[in-house]
């Protein structure tokens, strides 16, 4: 955690991890769609470290991780007082937040809203979503993107809400209203560059391109994986 020079707190997602740049770049863009569609992501920020940040950190390999990344990072606003998402405690979900979380997470493909890591925090009773780095994995091997795009996405059935979600036809007309061209482009320009250095081949704006035929492709053919998020919502009944 970090206190930046707005005064508020921030949890920082840093660029040099092991995973590189690119998951922040799903933060940021994931994040903000989440945002567009209605639910609750806390603030996202850049977060500038200069090359002194962490001179004094005793351990090596920290030291290491903070000077590879120097520069720009993303940080989410630390809620305090939150609790983790938890049904065994009985944490719940409203059918509309639920289900537009569940669209969105088969949507952008995201891996990490399950009941083991559910990435989902409770604070006053309000439903709070939480780090979107793995989603988007085919920025890692972007000769799938295609694929991916027109691909049912099997493993929302493991998804935390997905016994809430009752109103996923709801949740996609929202989507459909908007969600569009002009934001796609939004979002996409709005990543920095140093989020999308030179990968597999392909330069920074290559990868632009990619993330908007992604989404472009992903809203076109929306009913394949909201099948597929009604065929694991009649598994679990």
């Amino acid at each position: 955690m970090i206190e930046a020079d707005d005064n508020r707190t921030y949890v920082v997602k840093l660029r040099g991890a092991g995973q590189g740049a690119r998951p922040l770049a799903a933060e940021l863009m994931v994040g903000e769609m989440a945002r567009m569609l209605g639910l609750r992501v806390p603030r996202l920020a850049l977060v500038n470290l200069d090359a002194s940040f962490g001179r004094s950190e005793p351990d090596a390999e920290v030291q290491d991780l903070f000077k590879a990344s120097t520069g720009l990072n993303v940080g989410l606003e630390f809620l305090a007082e939150a609790t983790v998402f938890d049904a065994a405690a009985g944490d719940s979900a409203t059918p509309s937040e639920a289900s537009q979380t569940v669209w969105l997470d088969a949507f952008v493909r995201n891996v990490d809203r399950t009941p083991r890591n559910t990435n989902l925090l409770m604070k006053s009773e309000r439903l709070w979503l939480i780090d979107h780095n793995a989603a988007l994995v085919f920025h890692f091997d972007w000769s799938t993107a295609e694929e991916k795009a027109l691909s049912p996405f099997a493993e929302i059935r493991k998804h935390v809400l997905l016994p809430w979600a009752t109103e996923v036809n709801a949740a996609a007309e929202r989507a459909a209203r908007t969600l569009n061209e002009d934001v796609f482009e939004q979002l996409v320009s709005d990543v920095p560059a140093e989020f999308l250095p030179e990968y597999d081949g392909m330069s920074t704006q290559e990868q632009r391109d990619g993330y908007r035929a992604y989404f472009r492709n992903r809203l076109a053919n929306a009913r394949i994986f909201e099948e597929e998020i009604a065929r694991a919502r009649t598994a679990t009944l």
